[in-house]
């Protein structure tokens, strides 16, 4: 099977994703500085969660840079990603909503778990499809970072009902880890 459909339908579905995002934000109350304010700890929220899907949405593209054909399975488990991916803006306006209380918070963090837990699946499925010494399968190898990510994330979401700004503080974390540039893939082409 052809990658380019996935391909596009995967970013279709993003930009989607991303634009919902946006349109879901608050216009501020008032004219001045006071009111943008206001408004502050929702816009960080937003910009954390564009970096996450944009972090998503980079890292699926060097993915399918290197994979050579897919199958059911990688469609099934693309769906899987996209999914969980589509409610990061349901979390993000409930987050909001109730002021970064401890349960939207934690649940922002499973949204983020059971994307990368997708993402990796994701990865598995395109590896088995294409076989255990194909480009991707070469340049993950254990995929430490992933791993380690994944750690953090399920730290974070018990923390959260300890004070919601250390969950949120361990999200930018690993979102910050992956603004690092991951040459694996890049230096496999």
């Amino acid at each position: 099977m052809s990658k380019q459909r996935l391909e596009a339908f995967t970013d279709g579905v993003i930009a989607i994703i991303l634009t919902i995002m946006v349109l879901d934000m608050k216009v501020p109350q008032g004219s001045d500085l006071a009111a943008l304010r206001a408004g502050l700890p929702v816009f960080l929220a937003y910009a954390l969660s564009f970096a996450n899907v944009g972090i998503f949405w980079n890292n699926h593209h060097h993915m399918l840079h290197v994979t050579e054909r897919i199958n059911g399975t990688v469609l099934w488990a693309n769906l899987f990603l996209l999914f969980w991916l589509s409610l990061v803006p349901f979390v993000i306006r409930w987050m909001d909503d109730t002021h970064f209380a401890p349960m939207p918070t934690a649940a922002y963090g499973v949204v983020l778990v059971l994307s990368s837990i997708a993402y990796v699946l994701l990865e598995r499925s395109i590896i088995a499809c294409n076989g255990p010494h194909s480009k991707l399968a070469r340049a993950v190898g254990r995929d430490l970072k992933a791993k380690l990510s994944l750690s953090v994330y399920a730290v974070a979401i018990p923390l959260a009902f300890v004070h919601s700004w250390i969950a949120l503080a361990l999200y930018v974390v690993v979102a910050m880890t992956w603004f690092i540039p991951d040459r694996r893939i890049e230096s496999i082409v």
